[in-house]
């Protein structure tokens, strides 16, 4: 698959590298696995002296000596024999005082694995070496909460010493468009609804429809739940060194939280565990996976809250494969993908919520993005779009099919919801009525 969007960050990383010629620079890259990062930074880099270094689970020792090695082929230079990486990275420095160059270090985070000192070595390098050097060290990471921990807390050596942070997100909602088109110039809403529901924008995934030639709903499905399934354990994959030894009761929490239980006692019920509430506050302010949704315009400490798993992939692989995992390992995959047919109108009408509210995000024409329910969870409206400057406010049910939305009932709700938020009252109001059509 070609190399799709990341304008932006493509302009901000040659900006950087620009002043790198000049001074040094650290810049960290951070986004979920499989989101395309290592693929940006060898774009950013392509036809200029750079050294990509691969952290993988090794003895020190062995890493840079590879890592030496590749600096030699590609600076064409004597490096010599290091046994530290920081030592290497001192040296390095130093050659860029004459020959400015890149260096990529991708999942840096697994430095800490192999020895927890390396990271003060290395802080100690660069405090000695970054204004005399002229290196542009671009620092990858995907476990978010090491990645955190590493350059945003206080009490850590890289504390405060990246010169740019990027988080890099998943496709958008146009993106995701124009790669079915190019693909399958016929695609369907229901095809486009399904790349978005199953992948989340997540490059990777996408690539693998594309490549497979997925590009329907059932071809993606057929993907997914074929033997031997790369999908099967990417859940696991993707979290479990994230949570430790208490994975179990973080994956039960998630598993019902894609299963409809959004409430701290909807959860608490269904786990069967009392007091999870820092297990939610983990999830959400340490592992950024799920998120808190509020009623729009609710006061900051309001009870009113229901939590939503943040990645489109994780709430379906949580919704089918966790919960189902049983059917895998008994070889039931054709039982399997009679569920995911069964609930998936469900399950993708709450994806196609998303997907409008996501749409909305990435216009940037609104101040106020949200949904709305009242104390009881009822009076529900599915969006509400409000531009302060312009003084609109839109109104809009979403559901799969047109027929299943009431005219009348919308506008219920509508008035319902503005006379618990007069400051509304004096804009310009509108009703939104939108389907699977409307993508």
């Amino acid at each position: 698959m070609k190399f799709y969007n990341r304008e932006k960050e493509l302009q901000l990383l040659r900006e950087i590298e620009n002043i790198s010629v000049e001074m040094s620079q650290m810049t960290i890259l951070v986004g979920r696995r499989r989101v395309g990062k290592t693929k940006l930074l060898l774009k950013t880099v392509e036809g200029k002296k750079s050294v990509y270094f691969f952290v993988s689970r090794k003895s020190e020792s062995i890493l840079t000596s590879q890592f030496a090695e590749e600096a030699e082929r590609v600076l064409n230079i004597p490096i010599g024999a290091y046994g530290r990486i920081a030592d290497l990275l001192e040296h390095l420095m130093r050659v860029s005082q004459n020959m400015p160059f890149t260096i990529i270090i991708d999942e840096f985070q697994e430095l800490i694995n192999i020895d927890a000192s390396i990271i003060g070595e290395m802080q100690r390098v660069w405090d000695v070496n970054k204004d005399s050097s002229r290196i542009n060290l671009l620092l990858s990471g995907s476990v978010y909460s090491m990645m955190h921990r590493i350059f945003e807390d206080s009490k850590e050596p890289l504390f405060s010493r990246a010169s740019n942070i990027i988080h890099l997100d998943v496709f958008g909602t146009d993106v995701l468009k124009e790669i079915l088109h190019d693909h399958n110039a016929n695609f369907s809403n229901e095809d486009l609804l399904a790349m978005y529901s199953f992948t989340g924008g997540v490059a990777w995934y996408v690539e693998l429809f594309m490549n497979a030639k997925a590009f329907t709903y059932d071809k993606m499905v057929d993907y997914i739940f074929r033997e031997n399934s790369l999908f099967i354990n990417e859940g696991k994959n993707l979290l479990i060194e994230e949570f430790g030894k208490d994975y179990s009761i973080y994956f039960s929490i998630l598993e019902c939280i894609s299963r409809g239980a959004t409430t701290r006692g909807e959860i608490e019920t269904a786990v069967g565990v009392n007091e999870i509430g820092g297990y939610l506050s983990k999830l959400e302010k340490t592992y950024s996976i799920i998120r808190q949704m509020r009623p729009i315009f609710s006061k900051p400490a309001t009870k009113t809250v229901r939590y939503y798993i943040a990645d489109n992939f994780l709430t379906f692989w949580f919704r089918f494969f966790n919960k189902y995992m049983s059917y895998v390992e008994s070889g039931s995959m054709d039982l399997l993908k009679q569920i995911v047919n069964r609930d998936y109108p469900t399950f993708s009408g709450m994806m196609l919520e998303r997907y409008y509210r996501q749409k909305a995000k990435e216009s940037g024409h609104y101040t106020h993005i949200g949904n709305y329910w009242d104390r009881k969870g009822e009076h529900e409206i599915d969006i509400v779009l409000v531009n302060e400057m312009d003084k609109t406010v839109t109104l809009g049910e979403v559901k799969r099919q047109a027929k299943r939305i009431s005219p009348q009932l919308l506008k219920e709700k509508s008035d319902y919801f503005l006379s618990k938020n007069p400051q509304l009252q004096s804009y310009k109001q509108s009703l939104q009525m939108l389907d699977l059509q409307d993508m």
